[in-house]
Protein backbone atom coordinates (compact mmCIF):
# COMPACT_ATOMS: atom_id res chain seq x y z
CA UNK A 1 0.00 0.00 0.00
CA UNK A 2 1.17 3.43 -0.47
CA UNK A 3 2.62 4.91 2.57
CA UNK A 4 0.82 8.65 1.92
CA UNK A 5 -2.16 6.16 1.52
CA UNK A 6 -1.55 4.04 4.67
CA UNK A 7 -1.22 7.13 7.11
CA UNK A 8 -3.87 8.97 5.30
CA UNK A 9 -6.15 6.39 6.43
CA UNK A 10 -4.52 5.99 10.12
CA UNK A 11 -5.20 9.71 10.61
CA UNK A 12 -8.39 9.58 8.78
CA UNK A 13 -10.54 8.24 11.65
CA UNK A 14 -11.35 5.22 10.03
CA UNK A 15 -9.92 2.65 11.15
CA UNK A 16 -11.29 -1.00 11.34
CA UNK A 17 -11.00 -4.75 11.07
CA UNK A 18 -12.12 -8.49 11.94
CA UNK A 19 -12.27 -9.42 15.70
CA UNK A 20 -9.41 -11.45 16.92
CA UNK A 21 -9.93 -13.06 20.18
CA UNK A 22 -6.49 -10.89 21.72
CA UNK A 23 -7.14 -7.70 23.22
CA UNK A 24 -3.90 -6.36 24.41
CA UNK A 25 -3.59 -2.70 23.39
CA UNK A 26 -0.74 -0.52 25.13
CA UNK A 27 -1.21 1.65 28.29
CA UNK A 28 1.63 3.76 29.28
CA UNK A 29 1.85 5.83 32.07
CA UNK A 30 3.56 9.48 33.22
CA UNK A 31 3.50 10.55 36.34
CA UNK A 32 4.57 13.84 38.63
CA UNK A 33 4.43 14.67 42.03
CA UNK A 34 0.88 15.81 41.67
CA UNK A 35 -0.56 13.95 38.95
CA UNK A 36 -0.50 10.70 37.06
CA UNK A 37 -1.21 10.43 32.94
CA UNK A 38 -2.45 7.23 31.55
CA UNK A 39 -1.48 6.91 27.34
CA UNK A 40 -3.51 5.40 25.25
CA UNK A 41 -3.68 4.84 21.66
CA UNK A 42 -6.96 4.04 19.93
CA UNK A 43 -8.31 3.44 16.72
CA UNK A 44 -11.13 5.79 15.50
CA UNK A 45 -13.33 3.25 13.83
CA UNK A 46 -14.20 -0.45 15.20
CA UNK A 47 -16.58 -3.06 14.41
CA UNK A 48 -19.57 -3.45 16.51
CA UNK A 49 -18.30 -6.06 19.66
CA UNK A 50 -14.38 -5.61 19.12
CA UNK A 51 -12.56 -6.34 22.15
CA UNK A 52 -10.24 -3.84 23.44
CA UNK A 53 -10.82 -3.46 27.25
CA UNK A 54 -8.54 -5.48 29.96
CA UNK A 55 -8.41 -5.10 33.43
CA UNK A 56 -5.33 -2.94 33.80
CA UNK A 57 -7.16 -0.70 31.44
CA UNK A 58 -10.59 -0.14 33.22
CA UNK A 59 -8.74 0.11 36.60
CA UNK A 60 -6.65 3.46 34.66
CA UNK A 61 -10.23 4.71 33.24
CA UNK A 62 -11.77 4.40 36.64
CA UNK A 63 -8.78 6.29 38.79
CA UNK A 64 -8.74 8.80 35.77
CA UNK A 65 -10.70 11.94 36.64
CA UNK A 66 -10.64 13.57 33.16
CA UNK A 67 -10.34 11.85 29.75
CA UNK A 68 -8.58 14.40 27.44
CA UNK A 69 -8.84 12.89 23.44
CA UNK A 70 -7.64 14.57 20.15
CA UNK A 71 -9.83 17.24 19.18
CA UNK A 72 -12.61 19.09 20.83
CA UNK A 73 -15.62 19.14 18.69
CA UNK A 74 -17.41 16.51 16.15
CA UNK A 75 -20.69 17.52 15.95
CA UNK A 76 -22.12 17.25 12.64
CA UNK A 77 -23.31 20.33 11.97
CA UNK A 78 -19.87 21.85 13.29
CA UNK A 79 -18.08 20.14 11.05
CA UNK A 80 -20.68 20.50 7.87
CA UNK A 81 -19.46 24.09 8.67
CA UNK A 82 -16.05 23.77 8.61
CA UNK A 83 -15.86 21.13 5.58
CA UNK A 84 -17.90 23.84 3.69
CA UNK A 85 -15.21 26.48 4.25
CA UNK A 86 -12.15 24.09 3.79
CA UNK A 87 -13.17 21.61 1.84
CA UNK A 88 -15.24 22.98 -1.12
CA UNK A 89 -14.13 25.32 -3.94
CA UNK A 90 -17.18 25.83 -6.10
CA UNK A 91 -15.13 28.18 -8.05
CA UNK A 92 -12.16 25.68 -8.81
CA UNK A 93 -14.17 22.57 -10.18
CA UNK A 94 -11.84 19.49 -9.07
CA UNK A 95 -12.15 18.21 -13.09
CA UNK A 96 -10.25 21.11 -14.10
CA UNK A 97 -6.85 20.10 -12.20
CA UNK A 98 -7.03 16.41 -13.16
CA UNK A 99 -6.25 15.13 -16.97
CA UNK A 100 -8.45 12.51 -18.51
CA UNK A 101 -7.32 9.74 -17.29
CA UNK A 102 -7.35 11.25 -13.54
CA UNK A 103 -10.74 12.45 -14.38
CA UNK A 104 -11.89 8.70 -15.16
CA UNK A 105 -10.01 6.96 -13.01
CA UNK A 106 -11.75 9.25 -9.95
CA UNK A 107 -15.38 8.66 -11.33
CA UNK A 108 -14.73 4.92 -11.52
CA UNK A 109 -13.98 5.51 -7.75
CA UNK A 110 -16.54 6.93 -7.07
CA UNK A 111 -18.87 4.41 -8.45
CA UNK A 112 -17.29 1.81 -6.92
CA UNK A 113 -16.80 3.62 -3.34
CA UNK A 114 -20.30 4.09 -3.08
CA UNK A 115 -20.04 8.04 -2.72
CA UNK A 116 -23.24 9.72 -2.95
CA UNK A 117 -23.47 11.66 -6.36
CA UNK A 118 -20.48 10.00 -7.93
CA UNK A 119 -17.83 12.52 -8.86
CA UNK A 120 -20.12 15.30 -9.84
CA UNK A 121 -20.06 15.28 -5.54
CA UNK A 122 -16.25 15.11 -5.54
CA UNK A 123 -16.32 17.72 -8.44
CA UNK A 124 -16.71 20.83 -5.77
CA UNK A 125 -14.45 19.18 -3.51
CA UNK A 126 -10.69 20.24 -2.76
CA UNK A 127 -8.01 18.18 -3.69
CA UNK A 128 -7.65 17.27 0.32
CA UNK A 129 -11.13 16.41 0.40
CA UNK A 130 -11.68 14.70 -2.16
CA UNK A 131 -9.24 12.17 -1.36
CA UNK A 132 -10.29 11.52 1.93
CA UNK A 133 -13.64 11.22 1.01
CA UNK A 134 -12.53 8.43 -1.38
CA UNK A 135 -10.04 6.92 1.50
CA UNK A 136 -13.40 6.73 3.85
CA UNK A 137 -15.96 5.64 1.58
CA UNK A 138 -15.05 1.81 1.07
CA UNK A 139 -14.61 1.53 5.07
CA UNK A 140 -18.00 2.94 5.78
CA UNK A 141 -19.49 0.85 2.95
CA UNK A 142 -18.11 -2.07 4.27
CA UNK A 143 -20.20 -2.00 7.08
CA UNK A 144 -18.13 0.63 10.13
CA UNK A 145 -19.60 3.07 12.12
CA UNK A 146 -17.39 5.70 13.24
CA UNK A 147 -19.31 5.98 16.43
CA UNK A 148 -18.03 2.76 17.56
CA UNK A 149 -14.11 3.65 17.83
CA UNK A 150 -12.39 3.24 21.29
CA UNK A 151 -12.01 7.16 21.49
CA UNK A 152 -15.97 7.65 20.84
CA UNK A 153 -16.72 5.18 23.32
CA UNK A 154 -14.75 6.71 26.05
CA UNK A 155 -15.94 9.84 25.38
CA UNK A 156 -19.37 8.18 25.95
CA UNK A 157 -18.33 6.59 29.17
CA UNK A 158 -16.31 9.48 31.00
CA UNK A 159 -19.42 11.49 30.13
CA UNK A 160 -22.15 9.20 31.37
CA UNK A 161 -20.00 9.32 34.33
CA UNK A 162 -19.94 13.13 34.87
CA UNK A 163 -16.32 13.31 34.21
CA UNK A 164 -14.86 16.46 32.21
CA UNK A 165 -13.49 16.01 28.23
CA UNK A 166 -10.71 18.09 27.32
CA UNK A 167 -8.91 17.97 24.34
CA UNK A 168 -5.36 18.85 22.28
CA UNK A 169 -6.75 20.64 19.32
CA UNK A 170 -9.89 22.16 17.88
CA UNK A 171 -11.85 20.44 15.29
CA UNK A 172 -10.77 23.73 12.86
CA UNK A 173 -7.32 22.59 13.55
CA UNK A 174 -7.25 19.48 12.35
CA UNK A 175 -8.64 20.39 9.12
CA UNK A 176 -6.57 23.02 8.28
CA UNK A 177 -4.02 20.15 8.62
CA UNK A 178 -5.11 18.98 5.74
CA UNK A 179 -6.91 22.39 4.04
CA UNK A 180 -3.81 23.95 4.72
CA UNK A 181 -1.42 21.29 2.20
CA UNK A 182 0.17 23.10 -0.92
CA UNK A 183 -2.21 22.31 -4.05
CA UNK A 184 0.66 19.69 -5.67
CA UNK A 185 0.64 17.81 -2.09
CA UNK A 186 -3.08 17.91 -2.18
CA UNK A 187 -3.70 16.60 -5.96
CA UNK A 188 -0.38 13.84 -5.02
CA UNK A 189 -2.34 12.62 -1.95
CA UNK A 190 -5.81 12.25 -3.98
CA UNK A 191 -4.19 10.00 -6.99
CA UNK A 192 -2.40 8.07 -4.48
CA UNK A 193 -5.80 7.36 -3.12
CA UNK A 194 -7.29 6.54 -6.42
CA UNK A 195 -4.89 4.09 -6.96
CA UNK A 196 -5.00 2.03 -4.37
CA UNK A 197 -8.92 2.81 -2.43
CA UNK A 198 -10.16 -0.76 -3.04
CA UNK A 199 -7.44 -1.97 -0.28
CA UNK A 200 -8.75 0.27 2.39
CA UNK A 201 -10.29 -1.88 4.25
CA UNK A 202 -7.80 -5.11 4.18
CA UNK A 203 -4.66 -3.04 5.17
CA UNK A 204 -6.38 -0.92 8.14
CA UNK A 205 -7.62 -4.32 8.97
CA UNK A 206 -3.71 -5.01 9.63
CA UNK A 207 -2.96 -2.11 11.59
CA UNK A 208 -6.36 -2.74 14.13
CA UNK A 209 -4.74 -6.07 14.72
CA UNK A 210 -1.50 -4.75 15.05
CA UNK A 211 -3.06 -2.33 17.74
CA UNK A 212 -5.00 -4.88 19.55
CA UNK A 213 -1.75 -7.40 19.85
CA UNK A 214 0.25 -3.82 21.42
CA UNK A 215 2.40 -4.34 18.42
CA UNK A 216 3.80 -1.11 18.58
CA UNK A 217 6.77 -1.41 15.88
CA UNK A 218 4.63 -2.43 13.59
CA UNK A 219 2.11 0.46 14.02
CA UNK A 220 5.25 2.78 13.71
CA UNK A 221 6.06 0.84 10.44
CA UNK A 222 3.01 0.50 8.91
CA UNK A 223 1.60 3.88 10.01
CA UNK A 224 4.56 6.46 10.33
CA UNK A 225 7.32 5.24 8.57
CA UNK A 226 6.81 5.26 4.66
CA UNK A 227 5.44 8.78 4.89
CA UNK A 228 8.68 9.83 7.23
CA UNK A 229 10.83 8.12 4.39
CA UNK A 230 8.54 9.51 1.37
CA UNK A 231 6.66 12.52 2.51
CA UNK A 232 8.72 14.19 4.99
CA UNK A 233 7.11 17.79 4.97
CA UNK A 234 3.55 15.90 5.42
CA UNK A 235 5.08 13.68 8.49
CA UNK A 236 6.60 16.91 9.98
CA UNK A 237 2.75 18.66 9.81
CA UNK A 238 0.62 15.81 10.46
CA UNK A 239 3.04 13.64 13.01
CA UNK A 240 6.26 15.70 14.11
CA UNK A 241 4.95 19.10 15.41
CA UNK A 242 1.71 17.44 16.62
CA UNK A 243 3.09 15.07 18.77
CA UNK A 244 5.75 18.17 20.31
CA UNK A 245 2.80 20.27 20.51
CA UNK A 246 0.50 17.40 22.48
CA UNK A 247 3.75 16.57 24.61
CA UNK A 248 3.96 20.03 25.97
CA UNK A 249 0.31 20.37 26.79
CA UNK A 250 1.02 17.06 28.68
CA UNK A 251 4.07 18.54 30.53
CA UNK A 252 1.06 21.30 31.57
CA UNK A 253 -1.11 18.82 33.07
CA UNK A 254 1.75 17.13 34.96
CA UNK A 255 2.38 20.32 36.98
CA UNK A 256 -1.47 20.06 37.88
CA UNK A 257 -2.98 17.29 40.20
CA UNK A 258 -5.04 14.46 39.39
CA UNK A 259 -5.30 11.67 37.66
CA UNK A 260 -6.16 12.13 34.09
CA UNK A 261 -6.56 9.51 31.00
CA UNK A 262 -4.92 10.69 27.06
CA UNK A 263 -6.53 8.68 24.09
CA UNK A 264 -4.74 9.77 21.01
CA UNK A 265 -4.53 7.92 17.51
CA UNK A 266 -2.18 4.88 18.51
CA UNK A 267 0.07 6.09 15.45
CA UNK A 268 0.91 9.22 17.85
CA UNK A 269 2.15 7.10 20.14
CA UNK A 270 4.76 4.97 17.86
CA UNK A 271 7.88 5.47 16.24
CA UNK A 272 10.77 7.86 16.36
CA UNK A 273 9.04 11.20 16.76
CA UNK A 274 6.26 9.72 19.10
CA UNK A 275 4.43 11.72 21.62
CA UNK A 276 6.81 9.18 24.18
CA UNK A 277 9.53 10.58 22.75
CA UNK A 278 8.32 14.16 22.23
CA UNK A 279 8.00 13.86 26.38
CA UNK A 280 11.42 12.04 27.11
CA UNK A 281 13.28 15.17 25.22
CA UNK A 282 11.60 17.42 27.69
CA UNK A 283 11.89 15.33 30.79
CA UNK A 284 9.01 13.57 31.42
CA UNK A 285 9.67 10.03 32.27
CA UNK A 286 6.84 7.70 31.13
CA UNK A 287 6.47 3.76 31.55
CA UNK A 288 4.56 0.76 29.84
CA UNK A 289 2.22 -0.27 32.56
CA UNK A 290 0.53 -3.22 30.20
Amino acid sequence: MNPLRRFCFALALLLCTSTPALADPVLWMAKSPTATIYLFGTVHVLPDATQWRYPALDKALAASGTLYVEEDDDDPVTMQLLVLQYGMDLQHPLSGKLDAADRAQLDAAAKAAGVAGGSTTLDAMRPWLAALTIAVAPIVKAGYDPKSGADKQLERAFRTSGKPIGAFETAEQQIKFFADLSPALQLDLLRNALDDYAEGPAQIGKLIGYWQSGNVAAIAENVNGGMREHYPDLYKVLLVERNQAWARQIGTLLEGRGTIFVAVGAGHLAGPDSVLVQLRKLGIATERVH
